[in-house]
């Protein structure tokens, strides 16, 4: 186990702080060592807002991690969210010196690499740059230049941003829980890794994360990402709004969402009657399942025209052959798959982060609320963009091949060695008769 890589994901959510243990086994799916979780009080909508509770649910969630798996955890993958993220489309180019030779990986990799070099709004930094459809010599379209002949080399870029000070609270807390940062990673795309097929990519959908503070969306298509936002609503508005029109405790609300909430009022039965124990001896109150169901029904319409209108947004919206995955915790609300589909048309489906994992001892982690921690795991093993994996291969290939010594023939080497001793013989001689 020495030699294998281990790779530790940590999804820094407004709900849970989660840490996932995990390795490639010898079919090449994810086989999770340890799953430690932690209540999440220092978070609120995905930014961090009290640095030493995030801290404390840190070292809690890392600990049991680390003590079921019984490897010490140092570095991780970190997963950022928040209503601070912002995507843009940037257009990009570089001229090459020449023609004839064929577009390489360091040429692509030149142009993406200007692209952090943008003006961005102060206060911001780029957490993410992928390149789109590349253009040679005004060819549109193309998905992979390398290989092609062409001076101009252009493309298209999604480029993500998130705040400075959110990026530094972040950086802080993982580092004060003694961990270093491998790899910063938007949860959306987090997500699309555990959950989402390569079909389903290629043919076009779009991802929907509920969390607890925010939802998260990715549209894919053509296994490109082509867009992605965050609304700042998650699971705990709906906690809160029950919260409210009910009079009930947060926990209370909290259990009457996931034990009796459905998504669609109509599916409740209007004669169903749930008994909450009363504060300090008061009378037991009674709530109606099918005023419960109106509340959440409520409030998810809103999430789900929220999410639909930056689907219409990204452009691809009758593209998506894939239609809709949701995932994360908010996608267990009974009858929410229904609602979905009722209010924006499209096939939809839930999400199981098992589209990438083998065997396990622990179950609990294919539920839909820990595709985005999953999916941190994922990133250490597999990229983003399908694209920058097959650059990462060749360009070893490369090295390899550029390291091995070249096989000697001993004729040759025969023929060289008179040739080097004749050589000598000469200019010893040259030398004898150049006195002067």
């Amino acid at each position: 186990m020495e030699n294998e890589k281990i790779v530790v994901g940590l999804d820094i959510g407004t709900t849970k702080i989660c840490a996932i243990v995990g390795r490639k086994n010898e079919f090449g799916k994810l086989e999770v060592l340890g799953l430690g979780k932690a209540e999440s009080e220092g978070v609120i909508k995905g930014i961090v807002t009290n640095i030493d509770k995030t801290v404390f649910a840190i070292e809690k969630a890392v600990k049991e991690a680390s003590d079921m798996s019984g490897i010490d955890i140092g570095l991780v993958n970190v997963g950022i969210a928040g209503q601070h993220i912002r995507s843009s489309i940037h257009h990009g180019s570089i001229t090459r010196n020449s023609q004839d030779d064929e577009i390489s990986i360091e040429d692509v990799n030149r142009l993406t690499e200007d692209m952090y070099r943008i003006v961005i709004p102060p206060g911001s930094e780029i957490i993410h740059v992928m390149p789109q459809d590349y253009i040679v010599d005004y060819e549109e379209g193309i998905k992979d230049p390398v290989g092609m002949s062409g001076v101009k080399l252009e493309a298209d870029f999604h480029i993500i941003t998130a705040q400075t000070s959110a990026i530094n609270n972040i950086n802080k807390c993982v580092r004060r829980g003694g961990l270093e940062i491998e790899d910063l990673i938007l949860e959306p795309l987090a997500s699309s890794l555990a959950v989402l097929s390569e079909e389903e990519k290629e043919a076009g959908v779009c991802l929907i994360d509920i969390g607890g503070g925010t939802t998260d969306i990715a549209v894919f298509y053509d296994n490109i990402i082509r867009h992605t936002a965050v609304i700042p609503f998650g699971g705990n508005i709906l906690t809160t709004d029950i919260q409210h029109g009910l009079q009930v405790m947060a926990k209370q609300a909290e259990q009457l969402k996931t034990r009796f909430g459905k998504a669609i009022a109509e599916e409740a039965s209007p004669n169903e009657i749930v008994s909450i124990p009363g504060i300090r001896n008061r009378t037991a109150k009674e709530i109606s399942v099918k005023n419960l169901s109106n509340i959440i029904q409520a409030r998810m319409e809103e999430i789900i025209e929220m999410a639909h209108t930056e689907i219409i947004n990204s452009g691809y919206e009758n593209r998506l052959a894939g239609g809709i995955v949701i995932t994360g915790g908010g996608s267990q609300l009974s009858c929410l798959k229904q609602l979905v589909e009722y209010m924006t048309g499209m096939d939809t489906r839930i999400g199981y982060p098992n589209e990438h994992l083998g065997k396990s001892k622990m179950e609990a982690v294919k539920s839909p609320m820990y595709a985005t921690a999953v999916g941190l795991v994922l990133s250490g093993f597999r990229s983003l963009d399908e694209r920058e994996e097959r650059y990462k291969e060749a360009k070893e290939q490369k090295n390899v091949k550029l390291k091995k010594p070249l096989k000697q023939n001993p004729t040759s080497d025969f023929f060289s060695n008179i040739l080097s001793k004749t050589k000598g013989l000469l200019i010893d001689d040259l030398d004898g008769k150049n006195e002067y």
